[in-house]
């Protein structure tokens, strides 16, 4: 569904992947191999304003709880209720099935803040020791 090559990243490891003026966005693979079994996530609220960069979820693994930056700004309209029953789909579809919400952008938002695929790939490269 969200093909991570059409997709838009952070250097916090969210994607965005934008259509028609919604971003359906969630962690990357990255990130869920490095936060190991997600037991449970916190989403955000439909009708909730959230502003790119700010935390607006809570992620809880057998490791620890992490904090989810929203990756563009706008308006929650929808939260995967999937998700919410099941967060071990964060890990085996982080794109496909482990999406964490839809926001309808305020204006651009700030698309412009985002790596490309290929960007973000030469980003986690540079993290590997």
């Amino acid at each position: 569904m969200y093909t991570p090559e059409k997709c838009k990243y952070t250097k916090t490891h969210e994607w965005a992947c934008i259509e028609n003026g919604v971003a359906a966005v969630g962690i990357t693979d990255y990130a869920q191999h490095e936060i190991s079994d997600i037991v449970f996530v916190e989403l955000p609220k439909p009708g909730a304003n959230i502003r790119q960069g700010e935390r607006c979820a809570v992620i809880e693994s057998v490791k620890a709880a992490s904090d989810f930056f929203a990756p563009v700004s706008g308006e929650v309209v929808e939260a995967n209720s999937a998700l919410a029953a099941e967060p071990a789909l964060a890990n085996q579809s982080p794109h496909e099935k482990g999406w964490f919400c839809k926001i309808k952008l305020s204006g651009d938002g700030g698309q412009a803040a985002l790596m490309d695929y290929a960007a973000y790939q030469q980003f986690t490269a540079s993290l590997k020791h």
